[in-house]
């Protein structure tokens, strides 16, 4: 590891506590044999929200002892965990040291920019576990790292944009050697051995197939009695066509009936109400982590089932009492998914391999939805309806 790279690790290997341990012994400590740092920077963690408000932090910090708690620290300095929300507060810092996690800063908005400010006076780390899939994720990076002067510089000499497109669109990267190069600098892979195995497997589900062939050909919302005026309220409604209908609660209920400890994941209310109607048994705990509740894993019971929304509880919480996932329905971010799946990958868990189970039907929605996620990509719904 190195000033400005990206520690690169899968969900739960331990890239948090491997990033502290790195700050501790950059400032003098030793951590085998166990000894204090001395005369620390100032430590600031931006991480997501969710990880900030559930203190997860905080356990990996008492490894180190250290605390954000001024009455219980033995160092004389500061500790801040925030949130990217909050990025901008910190723009003025100098001589501390910063740790990234959930790595953001792609594109060139707001956190970014932020985040160029803060590198250019700071000591800085990036945590990740899926850190970009194309040159321009790492862009900032690479201005972080002085390697460019801004983006334009960037673009310039790596960028061949398209004639034809009404917006600029990025036809192909030139210059790909130097970028690889750099990529492999900056970047910094955290093998460890997974104790479990993941088995991915789709159940196909139907559809309404002359559901979907009316809403496509007449836009029109029969329930509302009224045009569908954009995208993103066409997709949804191609959407709830598929996932409301009764096979996919039948492909659920006879999953659970040979695992009965379940994590399930979904992405809209409506789906929710389905789950929550299927006859599961009298003696089955359902709990729900969403905006609505936020009910205490049922892990202690024999049968449960724990309903989690992809925005609510994609990250920042694990479970080692069971060995099966199921997702509902896709969400378009690849990542969000990929954070999803690692809920019940730590390397903590008792077994020897995990079974998710993908609920899919076979329409042009979903297998375009499918197709971008296997390409490690996120679904558009413009190029989609295009």
């Amino acid at each position: 590891m190195h000033n400005g790279c990206i520690l690169c690790g899968g969900t739960g290997s331990g890239k948090s506590i491997t990033g502290l341990a790195y700050y501790y012994i950059q400032n003098g400590g030793t951590v085998e044999p166990m000894t204090k740092m001395k005369n620390p920077k100032d430590l600031y963690i931006i991480t997501t929200a969710k990880k900030r408000d559930s203190g997860e932090w905080l356990g990996d910090m008492s490894w180190f002892y250290l605390t954000p708690d001024d009455d219980s620290k033995i160092y004389d300095h500061k500790i801040v965990i925030d949130s990217w929300n909050n990025i901008k507060k910190y723009v003025d810092v100098k001589n501390s040291f910063f740790i990234f996690d959930e790595q953001r800063v792609v594109g060139y908005g707001t956190w970014t920019k932020s985040f160029l400010k803060i590198a250019k006076s700071n000591e800085w780390i990036l945590l990740s576990a899926t850190p970009g899939d194309n040159y321009m994720d790492y862009m900032p990076v690479f201005i972080a790292n002085g390697y460019y002067k801004n983006k334009s510089e960037f673009t310039a000499e790596h960028c061949v944009y398209s004639r034809f497109s009404k917006f600029p669109q990025i036809e192909k990267f030139i210059g790909t050697e130097r970028l690889n190069r750099l990529r492999r600098r900056v970047l910094v892979d955290m093998p460890y051995q997974n104790p479990a195995v993941q088995h991915h497997e789709d159940v196909w589900c139907s559809y309404d197939r002359e559901a979907y062939k009316t809403l496509m050909r007449d836009r029109w919302d029969y329930e509302k009695n009224e045009p569908i005026e954009n995208v993103s309220e066409l997709c949804y409604k191609l959407r709830r066509i598929c996932y409301a209908d009764e096979s996919r609660a039948e492909a659920l209920k006879s999953i659970f009936d040979q695992h009965n400890k379940l994590i399930v994941f979904y992405n809209f209310d409506y789906e929710l109400e389905i789950i929550k109607n299927i006859d599961f048994g009298d003696d089955v705990v359902i709990a729900e982590l969403n905006g609505h509740r936020h009910d205490p894993e049922p892990f202690g019971n024999s049968k449960w089932i724990y309903l989690v929304q992809y925005n609510a509880g994609s990250e920042a919480w694990n479970c080692i009492k069971t060995d099966t996932m199921v997702f509902y329905s896709q969400n378009y971010s690849y990542k969000m998914m990929k954070q999803a799946s690692g809920r019940i990958d730590r390397l903590t868990t008792p077994y020897k391999e995990l079974k998710y189970f993908h609920l899919k039907c076979r329409s042009p929605i979903e297998l375009r939805i499918t197709r971008a996620l296997a390409q490690k990509k996120n679904f558009n719904e413009s190029a989609f309806i295009k």
